[in-house]
């Protein structure tokens, strides 16, 4: 279907929108999602592994920027949907993909420069304690990656974090080679062998344990437009681990308009630089959105970015309530607000295009990823 005008595109993408349920019930809405398929696959030279990891983002195109862009064109978009391949052992792949809708299918200004800005009046955040809630869902799912960010469980053995803490958009990251995922776990006493011990008034101490990453996807709209204009929208990667990692994970899910969503809010835990060690959980209200950007005023710190951005709402189809990632923490913005500039976090929205992508490899099979 080369040639399809991008808008065209999208609109076929995100028809069969269903609002709220009766009974008021935030329902989680069906997607024609279209199919994102592999063409081509080059090696690539070995990456260098020369940049210093950036645990945030700062650029200053905020929402009245992107939406007065002109939308891409198709093969942009198909530019900007095809995706290097790091491996464990450093070899580097370039895939050049296609885009296709079935018709079967179901269902501002910068401003002055600041450090960490990134907590809005009183520090909501909630440092989670205890393994009843560290090792349990949804918290449990939430990871630390070796370069210094979060990343989030979202398959057997995938995990979804941001491009940054990969690849800074003109080099892979040190350490992204050996690149490894830490998954909090109690930290047993010498000859405790496990016993159960308790004690209310202390928090249990907990230590990472480390599963090496298999390899690594990185759109070439992260790696092209390198955080700048388009750049902060292919804020994503998604990492392979060697093996099974063994716990409950959250699906990936479309994100459905600001106004839909419960509350109009959304959630997310990382490991936030500020508190090491503990595991940060918030909340708040989405203020903002374009296309592909989701613009809160969350709490929060370098090294939470990579964060899956999720809700909970009704599943019509299996008759229960149901989370999902619909976004990755990115960084932040500066954004002009009638003249006043404003510090914006930023979470960038999985579109249905960045769903068929990310589930194609996850899957490996379109087949699977029809309904977002």
């Amino acid at each position: 279907m080369a040639g399809l005008p991008t808008l065209i595109l999208l609109l076929c993408a995100a028809t069969d929108v269903t609002p709220s349920s009766s009974h008021w019930k935030p329902t989680w809405p069906s997607y024609r999602v279209p199919v994102i398929l592999p063409q081509s696959t080059l090696n690539l030279d070995k990456p260098q592994f020369d940049a210093e990891a950036r645990l945030e983002v700062v650029s200053p195109c905020g929402p009245t920027c992107h939406k007065s862009s002109p939308l891409p064109t198709y093969e942009e978009v198909k530019n900007y949907l095809s995706y290097e391949t790091l491996y464990a052992n450093g070899s580097l792949t370039e895939t050049e993909v296609g885009i296709y809708i079935l018709s079967n299918s179901g269902d501002g200004s910068q401003g002055k420069s600041r450090t960490k800005r990134q907590i809005y009046g009183y520090d909501s955040r909630f440092s989670i304690f205890g393994k009843d809630f560290l090792l349990n869902y949804p918290f449990s799912t939430s990871v630390k990656l070796s370069t210094g960010c979060t990343g989030t469980l979202v398959a057997e053995k995938h995990v979804l974090t941001a491009a940054h803490c990969i690849h800074d958009g003109k080099s892979y990251v040190k350490g992204a080679q050996k690149l490894r995922v830490g998954f909090l776990k109690p930290k047993l006493k010498d000859g405790s062998k496990g016993a159960n011990i308790t004690n209310s008034a202390m928090p249990e101490k907990m230590k990472f344990q480390w599963i090496r990453v298999k390899r690594t996807h990185v759109p070439k709209g992260w790696i092209k437009g390198n955080a700048n204009d388009i750049g902060m929208d292919y804020d994503y990667a998604l990492l392979e681990l060697k093996k099974p990692h063994k716990r409950k994970f959250m699906k990936i899910g479309v994100s459905p308009p600001a106004r839909h969503l419960p509350g109009g809010r959304i959630h997310f835990s990382g490991y936030d630089n500020d508190r090491p060690g503990n595991l940060v959980y918030r909340f708040c209200d989405v203020k903002d959105e374009t296309y592909d950007l989701l613009y809160q005023q969350c709490d929060a710190q370098p090294g939470a970015s990579g964060s899956g951005v999720y809700v909970r709402m009704w599943k019509r189809q299996n008759q229960k309530w149901e989370r999902k990632i619909i976004g990755i923490f990115s960084g932040h913005q500066w954004v002009d607000m009638n003249g006043t500039p404003q510090d914006f976090n930023v979470a960038v929205r999985i579109t249905p295009l960045k769903y068929a992508q990310i589930c194609y490899w996850i899957k490996g099979n379109y087949l699977d990823c029809r309904e977002g």
